[in-house]
């Protein structure tokens, strides 16, 4: 399917803290709104709720929904249960050797 720009108006304090939250998350304004658009067309409402990490639990909740988003926009099946229990793993042998 082609690509077309698409743009957006906003105020320029919302668009300044808009991108430092999608930094935050892991992710580009661009691929936020991708995300956006496309999980409000398949669930025909908004469909999710993001906030910024505050705690450890939070880190790896974010790790886990960036992975599964990006599975999503490449059309990737989504993650087995085996493979959610590898990155908790991941995360927890990364988070004791810090």
């Amino acid at each position: 399917m082609a690509q077309v720009t698409m743009t957006v108006r906003t105020d320029s304090a919302v668009k300044q803290e808009f991108t430092s939250l999608c930094e935050q998350f892991g992710m580009s304004v661009n691929t936020a709104m991708n995300v956006f658009m496309r999980a409000v067309m398949e669930a025909r409402c908004i469909p999710f709720t993001i906030g910024a990490p505050n705690s450890n639990s939070n880190d790896l909740k974010r790790l886990l929904r960036k992975n599964m988003m990006e599975r999503q926009l490449n059309g990737e099946p989504e993650m087995t249960i085996e493979e959610i229990n590898e990155e908790i793993a991941a995360y927890r042998a990364e988070k004791k050797n810090i």
